[in-house]
């Protein structure tokens, strides 16, 4: 089929509808259905045919995408687990004993939220409530605590090659490669490679501790801080959100209940690859799906039988949770199959082909990775979804960066920082929802606290990408990070408050004070 413009007709109507509806499972939807209708010469019953039988089941019959599916079945019910033994909960407990002073409070917050990096989702309803009373104790912001849970949510997740979120870019990457005929990457390889160019969510988890140690605040966080250290903090009101918070056990689970699974994932994992020499060799993407799985159920097993062992759950309560989590990533599971759908339409309809023609010789490659970075972003922020914005972005970003000769490894981490920016900052996004709500802050006070520091990260990113789509160098991540840190102390000379790190003792001679004013 000759490129036309029609063939923009499906991409620009899925990311109109995900905009609009914030609904990316109907846009998708919307969008294979609309390609396959122009493939069809406009007959919608042949289109529907068509659509299930070439564009749905054909993905679901592929043996790569039936592995994918099956890893994150798996995945889903080992996190149910995790998010309901209360085990990261006790082990968020247990860094909590070592904080007497503001700055290593925070810094215990946020080692906290990086160790719990299975689900973007638990993350917040775990740390969350564990650390409001400490949090309170040691006067800082609710608000704080919300950026900090929501900065080691998803923008731990996005690193990890071996969870849901690895799992499902790769899965959007693979699809793209084979379509392009490219043999020498591998998905697994082409995510890898990928991780040191994620400049957004790699600048967003540095930016904790350096705000923890500078003690700089500026804008709507900094009178959020100098309201807490006079002990004015703000609230919730929405009693649904505070039912919400009550998901957390509020148990004394054993921290072993948590570190043995993940340490018989880790070696179930290297044992059953290690006679093929990894990780210093690489591995056939089908060995390595399955040594996952294969851990994943090991290490799920385990946590059912400690559980069972502890107390915690009884065993048949513990089974349970683990078949219902089997089905957690459903939606994510039919969002993919969709993606992978719109990416076989596109192929058919030449959409990669008719935009590298329009870009070719007015869009320079180096300027790739940052365009795409911006587009994910405004789309991820808009729509609140990293995952739908992945899955549009990815089917045109890696064929632009192939053909036009811009770095492959930064445009995928460009897609990946992009769809991720939404994620974290939007107040549409889940896990926004869910940050405000576990730190007991509210929605708009959490978004208005955490965008400015986001943009400060996004607009060091867009830097980077722009120098990385230059020079295709890993060291553009460190002088990000560099620049960062410039930026910030500019910004918190020039507008920010300096906010004194109080210890306990402090505290204490606060609230003695306190207590005998109010008398």
């Amino acid at each position: 089929m000759e490129t036309s413009i029609l063939s923009l007709i499906p991409i620009i109507l899925t990311i109109g509808l995900a905009i609009k509806t914030r609904n990316v499972l109907v846009s998708l939807f919307a969008g294979v259905f609309s390609g396959v209708l122009i493939l069809s010469a406009g007959h919608p019953i042949t289109a529907v045919k068509s659509m299930i039988g070439d564009y749905v089941m054909a993905q679901l019959l592929d043996s790569y995408n039936a592995g994918i599916i099956v890893l994150l079945v798996f995945i889903g019910g080992f996190v149910a687990l995790i998010e309901k033994s209360g085990g990261a909960e006790a082990f968020a407990r247990c860094v909590a004993h070592f904080v007497n002073t503001r700055c290593k409070t925070q810094i215990a917050a946020w080692i906290a939220g990086i160790a719990v990096f299975f689900s973007e989702l638990g993350t917040p309803l775990i740390v969350g409530p564990i650390f409001t009373p400490i949090f309170e104790k040691m006067r800082i912001s609710k608000e704080k605590l919300a950026w900090i849970i929501d900065t080691t949510a998803s923008p731990v997740c996005v690193l990890i090659p071996f969870i849901g979120w690895g799992v499902y870019s790769m899965g959007l990457i693979k699809t793209e490669l084979e379509a392009l005929h490219i043999t020498d990457i591998t998905d697994w390889t082409a995510f890898i490679h990928a991780i040191p160019f994620q400049i957004y969510p790699i600048l967003c988890l540095i930016m904790v501790p350096m705000v923890a140690f500078s003690r700089k605040e500026f804008g709507a966080m900094a009178k959020a801080e100098l309201n807490a250290q006079k002990g004015i903090f703000s609230t919730i009101g929405n009693a649904e959100e505070l039912e919400k918070k009550s998901m957390v056990l509020d148990n004394h689970t054993p921290l072993v209940v948590v570190l043995a699974p993940l340490l018989v994932l880790f070696v179930t994992l290297f044992g059953i690859l290690a006679p093929q020499h990894f990780p210093i060799k690489q591995v056939p993407g089908g060995d390595f799906r399955i040594a996952l799985i294969t851990g994943y159920l090991f290490a799920a097993i385990t946590m059912i039988v400690l559980m069972a062992f502890y107390k915690v759950k009884p065993l048949k309560e513990g089974i349970s949770i683990y078949i219902k989590g089997l089905g957690k990533l459903f939606e994510c599971i039919l969002m993919l199959v969709l993606a992978w759908g719109l990416s076989s339409v596109g192929k058919a309809l030449g959409t990669s082909e008719y935009i590298v023609q329009m870009a070719e010789g007015n869009i320079p490659a180096w300027s790739i990775p940052a365009i795409i970075f911006i587009i994910g972003a405004l789309m991820s922020f808009s729509t609140g979804t990293s995952w739908g914005t992945f899955a549009i972005v990815m089917p045109i970003a890696i064929p632009m960066a192939v053909a036009l000769g811009a770095p492959l490894y930064v445009t995928i981490a460009a897609v990946l920082s992009g769809g991720l920016f939404g994620d974290h900052c939007s107040p549409v996004s889940d896990t926004t929802i869910l940050a405000a709500t576990g730190s007991s802050c509210g929605l708009m006070e959490h978004m208005w606290t955490q965008l400015p520091y986001a943009m400060i990260c996004a607009s060091v990113s867009i830097v980077g990408f722009i120098a990385a789509g230059i020079t295709d160098s890993v060291i553009v991540t460190v002088v990000c990070a560099v620049l960062l840190v410039i930026v910030y102390n500019l910004a918190g000379k020039l507008k920010g408050v300096s906010v004194k790190n109080l210890n306990i003792k402090d505290i204490e001679k606060l609230e003695a004070e306190e207590a005998s004013q109010s008398v």
